[in-house]
């Protein structure tokens, strides 16, 4: 995200920088979700996401789904806020009923 903030809303996908990294954090530039809520987006210099990808195994925490007819994982047990400055372009959408509820489950 080079100028311009947009208006970053939840399930909203974007290619992110995720490096430097440390240990066995998830790394190198890849999909995410945006995880918070559009209010906290506005108001904040940062984001919360969960890196999605290709080659994970599935668990509870691992929502699949199918996002450009690409199957995949969201990674909520990698969640991460992240400086916006990380942001390098807007993908798409995942609707939220895909992993809502599981982020939810994990929190409670």
């Amino acid at each position: 995200m080079r100028n311009a903030t947009p208006s970053l809303q939840r399930g909203e996908v974007w290619w992110v920088n995720l490096d430097p990294t440390i240990g066995t954090e998830i790394c190198k530039s890849r999909p995410a979700v945006i995880i918070s809520p559009g209010d906290m987006n506005a108001a904040l210099p940062r984001v919360i996401i969960a890196p999605l990808t290709s080659k994970s195994h599935p668990l509870g925490c691992r929502p699949q789904v199918t996002f450009k007819r690409k199957r995949g994982l969201i990674l909520l047990d990698q969640l991460r806020a992240i400086d916006k400055q990380r942001l390098i372009r807007p993908m798409g959408m995942i609707s939220e009923e895909l992993w809502l509820p599981v982020l939810l489950e994990m929190l409670s």
